[in-house]
């Protein structure tokens, strides 16, 4: 009786364990539409002798050169992402971490935009995770620092969009 029963759903056993994997690469190709990969987190990790890590020391010389002067050696961390729609355009961000450099809000990130082999600013020292969005003002894609706050293109860098407090009229 149980070799029975033990074929009857052998069949069943076998076509349930080839489907699954089947059915698992369905729902995870599902998964990543265009619209779930934003906001697309920007990754910072070292990466020692890299183009992108010379161009971040190149970048940040000044600073490196300050904290070796009180003996401190900062982790250089390096991340990429694209952001401009212009052909050749890349978006270096770079955060420099060490007891000295970061205070109790953390590391910041400073993010530069290569234009015809040229570095310029274009976001200075932000804190938080950055995340790259899906919508785009002026041809570049709009940042998101931390959990809330938005950056925009102006033309020329990154403006925040949340309101800063209204200053007192000071005497």
């Amino acid at each position: 009786m149980f070799h029975r029963l033990l074929c009857a759903a052998l069949p069943l056993l076998v076509v349930a364990t080839i489907s699954a994997p089947a059915q698992a690469r369905h729902r995870a190709t599902r998964s990543h539409s265009a619209a779930s990969i934003y906001p697309a987190p920007v990754i910072l990790a070292a990466h020692p002798g890299t183009a992108l890590d010379h161009d971040a020391r190149t970048l940040n010389e000044d600073d490196l050169a300050d904290a070796a002067k009180h003996h401190d050696f900062p982790v250089v961390l390096v991340g990429s992402a694209p952001l401009s729609s212009k052909k050749g355009d890349e978006a270096l961000f770079v955060q420099l971490q060490s007891a000295r450099l970061c205070g109790s809000a953390g590391c910041t990130t400073s993010v530069y935009l290569r234009h015809d082999n040229n570095w310029t600013t274009v976001l200075d020292s932000v804190n938080g995770d950055i995340s790259v969005l899906g919508t785009s003002h002026r041809g570049m894609k709009d940042l998101q620092v931390g959990r809330n706050d938005r950056w925009i293109w102006d033309g020329s860098q990154y403006q925040d969009t949340l309101n800063s407090p209204a200053m007192p009229n000071i005497r």
